[in-house]
């Protein structure tokens, strides 16, 4: 029974692996979308997202069958409960590259304010948690987590200085700039989002192989 188990467990984690590599995939095309102010990538992104969803569907009745017919314990079943909050997250990053694929299809077709340059590096930072939280997920690496988690302040910080430029140095100097600024203020959004799911996994990495819950408690990091 054991062994199966582990296969079933082993199955589960590489769905997830793949799960996220589409996610990650998602997050570079809508921004490789924006920086060309690329229609044709933006409209692919946009339909792409059912195989994601699709994938959290498939995986969600895994773990459901998992916990009825194996009935696992201890770190098993963190490992389960824990892989159906991570795909959660998965799709909801993917919604938000999405989302920011949409705010494309508003952009094109009009110049840019002005050079991506601190969106670039909030983009970076998204993909980044995100890629260094599914690699601890997979290799159940709560130290790399725990640095995932730690960045979240950085994407804060990237956002507020976006969205005090855009407000301050556009849209209140030049009302009629606002439907060019306003898309940007939402992607910025968008990616500071991205970055606490990419959060929220590393936490829950955390607690599957440690039993550690560090969600409101950054203090247990240090």
């Amino acid at each position: 029974m054991k062994r199966h188990l582990d296969q079933e467990l082993a199955g589960l984690k590489e769905e997830l692996l793949k799960m996220g590599i589409l996610v990650e995939n998602a997050i570079f095309e809508s921004i490789k979308a924006l920086k060309g102010l690329d229609k044709e990538i933006a409209v692919k992104a946009i339909n792409d997202d059912r195989i994601i969803d699709d994938m959290e569907n498939k995986i969600d009745e895994k773990c459901i069958d998992l916990l009825a017919l194996q009935q696992p314990m201890a770190v098993d079943l963190r490992f389960i409960t824990m892989s159906m909050k991570i795909s959660t997250d998965l799709e909801r990053i993917a919604d938000l590259a999405i989302d920011i694929a949409r705010r494309v299809l508003e952009l094109t077709g009009k110049p840019l304010l002005k050079p991506l340059i601190d969106i670039p590096k909030l983009t970076d930072l998204a993909k980044q948690m995100t890629k260094d939280a599914i690699n601890a997920f997979v290799n159940q690496d709560p130290d790399l987590a725990g640095k995932v988690i730690l960045l979240d302040r950085e994407a804060d910080r990237l956002r507020d200085i976006i969205q005090k430029e855009l407000m301050e140095d556009f849209i209140a100097k030049d009302p009629s700039a606002t439907p060019r600024a306003v898309p940007l203020l939402l992607i910025a959004r968008h990616l500071e989002r991205i970055c606490d799911h990419a959060t929220n996994i590393a936490e829950d990495v955390i607690y599957m192989v440690k039993a550690d819950v560090v969600k409101h408690h950054p203090e247990k990091l240090k």
